[in-house]
């Protein structure tokens, strides 16, 4: 059905009401209340539907007021949960590509740990973009430690916003390339509500996720708990586990006055938890091997193993005052722990990315073949040496957000206030053990385990932020300020040296948007970018900064659920920070540790697209498509011991960043069947600044997905889901131990109730 919900007034022939998705069912409630409801009937697009056929359907995928806030002088996307139900992805980057602008690095196949960029931002473990979940930073120390090693099951969300250029702003402590924010299930506001959803699958994957709720109008509750699992696509030298196993649990209460009333409290509570064990690793393959089986795993990772849990408390309160002013203030604390055990090297000082790219000649092919297993080992160089990544993060603080509107006849403005007091903090505990290759299993030897690493970094910073919108003569203007003072704090407790920073910066933001005809609009704007150092970090690295502008049209026809877009967007970073990690590549005495890469420029297009055909006799088809082209510059040249960057030149291109990127998306439906289809895109990536023909790419390819669904009782459906049709099989990335595979060919078959 095209965008918006549809309701008819008594007088009128034909009238389409199309209001925002939280004001739907108020809205058809109001249409029918003089009427028997299945006995109106109104005409779409030339077909017609009774007011019982459209009760409560929200079509808030393809509606552009759910997908977009069409007047922002910014890019900003809303998914909703229908969007997000039409191919049932599980993993956040699979998601994430319908959206123009955003980047991905897939690394186990699966997203259990995401590397998302967006307008050339590193995507290295998501740090460069600000997480949110429910409007809270769910990172487990978003400035202490940013990297995302925690990512929530995103088949429990029921949206998805993502926020670029000065829409952005009111988000941090990352401004760069923008932020996201994922939305969970709230409790029903009346009744009883519920769902059950499962699948199962190639490689033994699937899915049980469950959720209940009941409300009424004073309060309401919601539990819900998901598992998810799959025994791996790799095939482990010697056999042996490769897949892995998470659980995630969340409940929500709610109390509230009477919402009718001219003054409205409110409070809510948000408990959780979630775990993981996971049989990965960084080991990778040399090309050749990768050729011949790409989906192999080498012996020497039978014990790579990444165990973590945590918990979540949030208090929120809400305050409205009519329809002029609303207050959020919300607590939150966050624990998250983590131990990964992996590979790391040889107790020789060869690197294990350099046996593999050259894994013939010399003692490199000795190595070679004891992680492959052929070859046992047989001299002290040759021991296998595993570190146990031990890490305790706490993430906790308290935000407040206030609005307050006013209008007039021909104009109208919202000011909203934001303040947040935040601190996080993280403590390193990592160790080696020496192993050796004995007939394809690895022994552990009689070394006791070392201490490598105990360190605690901690963060505490106070943000806050003005955003004022205002309207006037079908011009929307949007100035934004954000202020954010850090301090940070870091003690080795190996060598006893201490650290502390402190930082202040004013990040000010510009969004224009000018309605020329009600469909059609122009839009342009400007802010800074902004990413803070890390606790620990030497006195010459500088805080990550960038001017950002961005200028384009919008089209947008909710009756036709019609979406346009082509927007235009450049870059210029002052200082642009490489960080290293294992995941990188780095070695272990240089983990965390960032460094100065100078000026770069990025800039490039990104085009979105979406539209539903009336097909007749009560078919859609509704389609949305994206593209960006990204080009980016180093502006300077200099020698970094970062091995994503190495030796940079003048003109050099960002590693990571694909110059083309789209994604097409079509189906097929009615009120009881589905059948949607997606094709992605992704060009190639360098490994390594560079350009022309020089260093490491990843390959371009495609990708096909396909899901149908089909209710075949009130309440009941099953669907078929199939991920990678064609069985395309490229490198995703070479960092930072060799070559690794994007997930193969998948298939699940799954039911669903819901009530």
């Amino acid at each position: 059905m095209p965008a918006g919900v549809y309701a008819q007034e008594e007088d009128e022939d034909e009238v389409f009401i199309v209001v925002p998705e939280e004001m739907a069912e108020d809205a058809l409630e109001d249409a029918d209340a003089d009427a028997e409801e299945d006995d109106e009937v109104i005409t779409i697009d030339g077909e017609e539907y009774s007011l019982g056929d459209l009760q409560g359907e929200l079509l808030d995928e393809v509606a552009v007021e759910a997908e977009r806030l069409t007047t922002v002088g910014g890019a900003a996307q809303r998914l909703g949960e229908e969007e997000l139900e039409r191919q049932e992805y599980d993993d956040p980057h699979a998601v994430l590509l319908q959206v123009p602008g955003v980047y991905v690095r897939p690394e186990e196949g699966f997203g259990l740990r995401p590397n998302i960029g967006m307008r050339g931002a590193n995507a290295e473990r998501s740090k460069k973009v600000t997480l949110m979940e429910d409007g809270i930073l769910f990172g487990p120390a978003p400035y202490a430690a940013p990297a995302a090693y925690y990512f929530p099951i995103v088949n429990r969300m029921v949206g998805v916003e993502v926020f670029k250029g000065p829409a952005a702003v009111k988000y941090g402590p990352n401004t760069l390339g923008g932020a996201i924010n994922w939305i969970t299930r709230d409790a029903p506001d009346e009744g009883m509500e519920g769902g059950i959803d499962v699948n199962a699958g190639s490689y033994l994957t699937g899915k049980a996720h469950a959720h209940f709720g009941m409300g009424n109008d004073w309060g309401g509750f919601l539990v819900e708990g998901i598992h998810w699992q799959s025994d791996g696509f790799k095939e482990l030298d010697g056999g042996g586990d490769t897949g892995f196993n998470r659980q995630e649990f969340m409940a929500k209460g709610r109390l509230n006055t009477d919402r009718d009333a001219e003054v409205v409290h409110e409070v809510q509570m948000k408990l959780g938890y979630s775990r993981e064990h996971s049989n990965e690793t960084y080991l990778g393959l040399t090309d050749a091997d990768f050729d011949a089986a790409p989906l192999r795993r080498y012996a020497a990772s039978q014990l790579d193993q990444m165990d973590w849990d945590r918990t979540e408390i949030e208090l929120r309160y809400l305050l409205d005052i009519g329809e002029d002013f609303d207050l959020s203030v919300t607590g939150y604390r966050h624990d998250f722990q983590r131990t990964w055990l992996k590979l790391n090297g040889f107790v020789d000082p060869t690197p294990v990315e350099e046996i593999l790219a050259s894994p013939n000649s010399g003692r490199r092919a000795i190595f070679y073949d004891v992680l492959t297993g052929k070859q046992d080992s047989s001299a002290p160089g040759e021991t296998l040496v595993l570190g146990g990544n031990a890490r305790e993060f706490v993430s906790q603080g308290v935000q407040a957000i206030g609005h307050h509107r006013t209008n007039g006849d021909t104009w109208y403005n919202q000011l909203e206030l934001g303040l947040r007091l935040h601190n996080d903090s993280i403590e390193r505990n990592h160790t080696h053990e020496e192993y050796l290759m004995r007939s394809m299993d690895m022994v552990r030897n009689e070394v006791p385990t070392s201490l490598s690493t105990e360190n605690r970094g901690e963060a505490l910073a106070l943000a806050a932020h003005v955003i004022d919108e205002f309207f006037i003569a079908n011009l929307t203007i949007t100035p934004g300020l954000r202020a954010e003072f850090i301090r940070t704090d870091f003690t080795d407790y190996k060598t006893d040296e201490t650290s502390d920073n402190f930082m202040t910066v004013l990040i000010p933001g510009l969004g224009a948007h000018y309605a020329i005809t009600p469909e059609f609009g122009v839009l342009a704007g400007a802010h800074r970018g902004f990413s803070p150092v890390s606790p620990g970090q030497p006195e010459q690295v500088k805080p990550e900064t960038s001017v950002n502008y961005e200028a384009g049209v919008r089209y947008a026809k909710e009756q036709t659920g019609t979406l346009v877009e082509a927007i235009g967007f450049f870059n210029d970073y002052g200082n642009l920070i490489g960080e290293c990690s294992f995941s990188t590549g780095c070695e272990e005495d240089l983990v965390d540790r960032q460094f100065n890469a100078g000026d770069v420029w990025i800039y490039g297009a990104e085009v979105a697209a979406a539209h539903t055909f009336a097909l007749g006799g009560k078919w859609f088809l509704p389609g949305r498509a994206a593209y960006t082209f990204t080009q980016t510059e180093f502006q300077s040249s200099f020698s970094s011991q970062n091995p994503q960057f190495g030796e940079v030149e003048e003109g050099d291109a960002l590693p990571y960043v694909p110059q083309h990127q789209a994604s097409l998306q079509l189906g097929v439906t009615n009120q009881t069947f589905a059948l949607n289809g997606r094709l992605t895109y992704v060009g190639q990536m360098r490994e390594e600044a560079g350009q022309g023909d020089e260093g490491q790419k990843t390959s371009d390819y495609a990708t096909i997905d396909l899901l149908s669904s089909y209710e075949f009782l009130a309440g009941f459906s099953a669907y078929a889901k199939v991920s990678n049709l064609i069985g395309t099989q490229t490198i995703a990335s070479r960092r930072p131990y060799g070559a690794r595979p994007i997930a193969p060919f998948m298939a699940r078959l799954g039911l669903k109730y819901a009530f």
